[in-house]
């Protein structure tokens, strides 16, 4: 991934210190840059880590499995009738919002519920304005759909004020019921999973030694969280150094990303060797600047997404198009899970307690592969459903 940057001179000699004491304490990672600000790092380490390297290797060997079994439920509630479902889009442009409000129309449709999606068009005001919209409509649930409910707290306590279940996809970094936001349920994969995988990724391909940049969304706590691990499980190689972390927000990735990665490639030339982002959307934005600068597609840098595995991702990994690897969320899969939660809300059981595998996807695993879930998950809810 890509190295720091320097620091802004107001606040240079402060931050510049707590990065030696971070180096010192953790060897391996930088100063967390924002927009234009960080901390020079060192060189990619010369010495690896052994024995870190063989446990990732182990782990992403067994995670690139595709013969995964459905391990979900198979038992609860018969299905309900008559249900209308709102799925409040932090943006519908981030591929893994969409992804699940895509699975959440497929999952509905087997039971002859109504879907509506509001877009909040990935500003506070936007999600905010689509929440109360929401709200309005008194439908029998609502979706929160990719982001932090504490950003709408007044139109989440309205809903729980007048019996509507919530129930969540990434909206708080658990899986599973929230009491404060109160949701029925969180649905997503482990953040420490995901997080911790993609980073044994870069460390198993790098042999323990590389230079890479993590680019994050600080602005969903999320997110946040996800990179703070994926930060922490670099830090575990000796011979990792964590050159940049850059902060763009998800609804300015197509305008910001083309220019923070020429300013990268620039700076680190080729100590920059692999690259993790929180979500697959970066790399589609980062291509042009990747390929102006007359790197090939196939790497390096070898980047990997830290989530949600959309088809376009799929396709960067199979034609080798400035992608190696993601993390995919099973996006179809999650849609229905969500469709069965709302399910047992309406018939007053409680939430499944599933949570879906974690995965990479490859050239070598997903040749020809657009999404990725495991398989049986249909037959499975249908059954349980009585469809």
């Amino acid at each position: 991934m890509h190295r720091i940057r320097k620091a802004a001179p107001a606040a240079r000699t402060a931050r510049l210190a707590s990065c030696v004491l971070l180096a010192t304490a953790a060897a391996l990672v930088g100063c967390e840059r924002g927009s234009s600000d960080s901390a020079e790092a060192t060189a990619t380490g010369p010495n690896g880590c052994p024995a870190v390297h063989a446990r990732a290797q182990e782990s992403v060997t067994r995670a690139q499995r595709t013969d995964i079994p459905w391990g979900g439920p198979t038992s609860g509630p018969e299905a309900v009738s008559g249900r209308t479902i709102v799925y409040v889009a932090q943006t519908m442009t981030n591929p893994g919002v969409a992804g699940a409000a895509n699975g959440v129309r497929d999952g509905a449709r087997a039971l002859g519920w109504n879907v509506r999606v509001i877009d909040g068009g990935g500003t506070p005001a936007g999600i905010q304005a689509a929440m109360s919209e929401a709200v309005a409509l008194r439908p029998s649930g609502i979706v929160i759909g990719g982001f932090d409910p504490d950003s709408t707290a007044r139109q989440a306590a309205r809903a729980n004020a007048q019996g509507i279940p919530l129930v969540g996809w990434h909206a708080v970094p658990e899986p599973g019921p929230s009491r404060q936001p109160d949701l029925f349920t969180n649905v997503t994969t482990r953040v420490q999973d995901v997080a911790r995988i993609s980073a044994q990724w870069i460390i198993a391909d790098s042999e323990g030694r590389a230079g890479a940049v993590l680019i994050t969304d600080a602005s969903i706590p999320f997110a946040r969280y996800k990179s703070d691990l994926i930060r922490e499980e670099l830090a575990t190689c000796q011979g990792v150094r964590l050159l940049s972390v850059e902060n763009i927000p998800i609804p300015d990735a197509s305008s910001r990303t083309p220019r923070e990665v020429s300013s990268l490639l620039s700076r680190f030339g080729d100590r920059w060797t692999h690259s993790v982002a929180i979500n697959d959307l970066y790399f589609a934005d980062a291509a042009p600047a990747f390929r102006a600068a007359g790197k090939k597609g196939s790497g390096p840098p070898f980047n990997i997404g830290a989530g949600d595995g959309d088809p376009s991702a799929f396709q960067r990994i199979n034609n080798k198009q400035y992608q190696a690897a993601t993390v995919p969320e099973p996006l179809n899969l999650q849609g229905w899970q969500i469709v069965d939660e709302f399910n047992r809300a309406f018939s007053g059981r409680p939430h499944s307690g599933y949570v879906a595998p974690v995965h990479i996807a490859t050239a070598a695993n997903s040749e020809g592969a657009t999404t990725w879930n495991p398989s049986g998950y249909r037959e499975a809810y249908r059954k349980i459903w009585g469809k």
